[in-house]
């Protein structure tokens, strides 16, 4: 009797997750959802078989939760990150040291394949603390898995995306569209084409080693970004421009409000542009042709346009 496939996807609940775990099932791995709230991840068994999609119990702080979650595991996905610090979780204990955790731990119980997924500006030297604890990432996770493939996505966009989703709200509800830092340069990739890319990463023996930077096909800055979630939810909203300094204090109040809508950190991410360098190797060196922004993203701004992307009825002419 053949040994099914084995594969376990860190954070394989999340906004990615979702289609990465869709893709594994798929291809007729049981796939391990390695999270720290395995209840919340029940949403994915339909995905797969009875039986073929596992949510387990793993943090990346516990190193023996880790051991038991890439146990006998063929592949491993690493896709565990978060956006803003708080208590309980640093850039520092959950990119850097978290990503170790998965890669020497991968690499002691045989598993094949690694994919890790980071950022684009990943860098130890990053004037960001994320960008730091990305890159320090990284290095770590080449050190203990040297065949990792290494995916460095730039915004992504999906339906259940808190980018586009987040703009859209606001236009709804806000008389003014609020611009920080509108020139910066943003690269939004799909999160399908991410999900296709994590798989080829897994599967592709070129991939093996290698490093991408993941971007779409067309580059946009931040202000004609908005401008176009204005026009998708056909809300007349002025584009208002804050100056950096409003918006560092705007960022020392938000970073302690319960969901951290702006933190001092993310105010120095995006002073940076989030594009593919040139040269780099990405999707299309994994056979992925890249989905542009116009095809999917009004599919699910609709629902902020004024009666909610609904046409009106009009009602049929009565009988004489």
């Amino acid at each position: 009797m053949a040994t099914r496939k084995v594969a376990t996807v860190f954070g394989g609940s999340g906004f990615i997750g979702r289609y990465v775990v869709k893709r594994l099932a798929h291809l007729g791995y049981v796939v391990r959802v390695a999270v720290r709230d395995p209840e919340a991840a029940l949403f994915l068994k339909p995905m797969g078989a009875v039986g073929q999609i596992v949510p387990l119990f793993a943090s990346v702080a516990r190193e023996a939760t880790v051991h038991r979650a890439v146990e006998a595991a063929d592949v491993v996905v690493n896709l565990v990150g978060i956006l803003a610090e708080g208590k309980a979780a640093s850039f520092q204990a959950i990119h850097t040291q978290g990503a170790e955790r998965i890669a020497v731990q991968s690499a002691a119980c045989g598993v094949n394949r690694l994919v890790h997924i980071s950022a684009i500006g990943a860098d130890p030297a990053s004037t960001s603390r994320y960008g730091a604890s990305k890159g320090l990432a990284e290095a770590a996770v080449r050190a203990a898995f040297p065949a990792a493939t290494i995916l460095r996505p730039s915004l992504v966009f999906g339906p259940e995306d808190q980018f586009f989703n987040r703009f859209g709200q606001m236009s709804r509800i806000m008389p003014v569209m609020p611009v920080i830092s509108g020139n910066t340069k943003m690269q939004p990739v799909y999160v399908g084409d991410v999900a296709d890319a994590v798989v080829a990463g897994l599967t592709l023996p070129a991939a093996a080693g290698k490093l991408y930077e993941l971007g779409g096909p067309q580059v946009y800055t931040f202000r004609e970004i908005l401008a176009f979630i204005l026009k998708q939810t056909r809300r007349d909203r002025p584009l208002l421009d804050i100056p950096m300094g409003v918006a560092r204090m705007q960022a020392a109040v938000m970073q302690y409000l319960p969901n951290k809508p702006l933190t001092p950190d993310q105010l120095v991410m995006l002073s940076h542009d989030n594009v593919v360098a040139p040269g780099a190797p990405g999707l299309a060196d994994l056979g992925i042709v890249a989905t542009p922004v116009e095809l999917i993203v009004p599919t699910y701004l609709s629902r902020f346009q004024p009666g909610g992307g609904r046409r009106p009825v009009v009602p049929l002419p009565e009988r004489s």
